[in-house]
């Protein structure tokens, strides 16, 4: 059948004709087929210098990849209307503990609740589901966002029933992203992660393709946090896997002072997949390092700032060469998940501490949310630009809602001007997972009541 070039995807139409997900509250990722289709009349904005942007462009995808952008694509394929719309690579956050969207804006009223004490009261008493409800949550809040990328950094995995839950939500959902194994809440520093569990992680979910737009990787702690004994055998545990491993290192001044990322350069631990995390307090020749090895730094400015860290030196920190990307943290200490305010608050401080508003474009800041992140995971040749060959995971956001009219730079308007409520399509793996600012066969409300009944089951306990 011949479709006209005005074909209009949307709702319920659009769900049927591109696929989309199924389970107690969202349809299984992987149960439809892939379909083709093309985004028609967009202001692309590819995060790719060789496509570039197109003000009138179409995107045209088929079994979950991108074949073609360009200008009135000739395909025979159904079309959805992207006219006044802004169409880019989906959102990347590079670091996010999904469990404790649990606990969504709890931390910080008093020092019962500050958010260490917080996290290990509560973290202790979870259970699977606990961080089931916790990681569902905050995958469909990500996907609203228009987040199709997540790096899960899971550290309260206090038996192979909590790995299997938290990993059930992401199966359920299906986001694209990283699941990093990370240790329970007051595990000792002396104390091995569970490295039997890891594997058997590996084996019956990754390598059985249970998830297949996840990949494994190792939730680290660093030298100066703990002791060789035990982040040297974590370490080769990770490496005899294949996985990468992340750390939280040089986050506050007296980390900064033991030098976690100069210990990990001596040990030869820095990679080009390792991940850093914070890093606020770094010394140049610390940053020359990172650099160096290929290894990226994830910074969180919202919860840097919420928790006391300090300021995010954004500009001197990415100035030093090192590859940067942005991340949410925890829902716990932030409340929100939208990660276009992440954007806006780098821009920020990155002007602000330079004292000068010319210091960053908005154009930077977007690649540190797109394509950088997308390498930081390792899926820079996979995603994080609209470049044919790449899957198609990409968000299309309005130019005529209230808060972004009128644009004029783009960049601009997606950097400073964007929130969640603004994000009308969501594409992941070139599946529509929301289109006219509602979400695709997600049953919002059994999520948010399922978070709400779990929380209120662990407070009672």
């Amino acid at each position: 059948m011949e479709l006209s070039r005005r074909t209009v995807l949307g709702g319920a139409a659009a769900s049927g004709a591109l696929g989309a997900a199924a389970s107690p509250a969202a349809s299984k990722p992987g149960a439809s087929r892939h379909r083709e289709f093309v985004v028609t009349g967009a202001h692309v904005v590819s995060m790719d210098p060789r496509v570039g942007d197109l003000p009138d462009g179409d995107i045209h995808v088929r079994n979950g990849r991108i074949v073609k952008v360009g200008h009135r694509l000739r395909v025979r394929a159904p079309q959805m209307d992207g006219r006044g719309m802004i169409a880019m690579p989906g959102l990347v956050d590079t670091h996010w503990h999904l469990w404790t969207t649990l606990f969504r804006a709890m931390s910080s009223s008093s020092p019962e609740t500050a958010y260490f004490a917080l996290n290990i009261a509560n973290g202790v008493r979870a259970l699977p589901e606990d961080l089931y409800h916790g990681a569902r949550l905050a995958l469909v809040e990500a996907l609203n966002t228009g987040i199709t990328t997540v790096h899960d950094w899971s550290h309260n995995l206090r038996s192979p029933a909590h790995a299997d839950a938290n990993l059930r939500a992401h199966r359920e959902i299906g986001l694209r992203g990283r699941f990093s194994y990370g240790t329970p809440q007051g595990h000792p520093a002396t104390s091995l992660v569970d490295l039997d569990d890891i594997a058997r992680v590996k084996r019956e979910w990754f390598d059985g393709g249970k998830v297949p737009l996840l990949h494994l990787g190792l939730a680290g702690r660093p030298p100066g946090l703990v002791g060789e004994a035990v982040f040297r055998p974590e370490y080769d545990a990770a490496r005899g896997l294949g996985i990468p491993v992340s750390y939280h290192a040089n986050s506050t001044r007296a980390h900064g002072q033991i030098g976690m990322i100069r210990q990990l350069a001596e040990q030869d631990m820095l990679t080009p997949d390792t991940q850093l995390i914070h890093a606020l307090y770094t010394t140049e020749a610390e940053r020359a390092a990172v650099r160096e090895s290929g290894a990226s730094v994830s910074i969180s400015p919202w919860s840097e700032l919420l928790i006391g860290y300090g300021v995010t030196p954004v500009g001197e920190m990415e100035a030093s060469g090192m590859l940067m990307s942005l991340s949410v943290d925890t829902l716990s200490l932030v409340g929100s998940g939208d990660l276009w305010s992440v954007l806006r608050l780098a821009t920020g401080l990155y002007r602000g501490l330079a004292e000068q508003e010319l210091a960053v474009g908005t154009r930077r800041i977007l690649q540190m949310a797109t394509i950088d992140a997308a390498t930081s995971l390792g899926l820079g040749d996979v995603v994080g630009s609209l470049t044919p060959g790449k899957r198609a995971d990409l968000v299309l956001v309005r130019k005529h809602d209230v808060g972004t009219a009128p644009v004029t730079d783009v960049s601009n308007t997606l950097a400073l001007a964007t929130g969640a409520e603004n994000v009308d399509t969501v594409i992941v793996d070139g599946r529509l997972r929301k289109r006219r600012g509602v979400l695709v066969d997600i049953d919002e409300d059994r999520v948010v009541r399922g978070a709400e009944r779990a929380l209120a089951a662990l407070l009672a306990r």
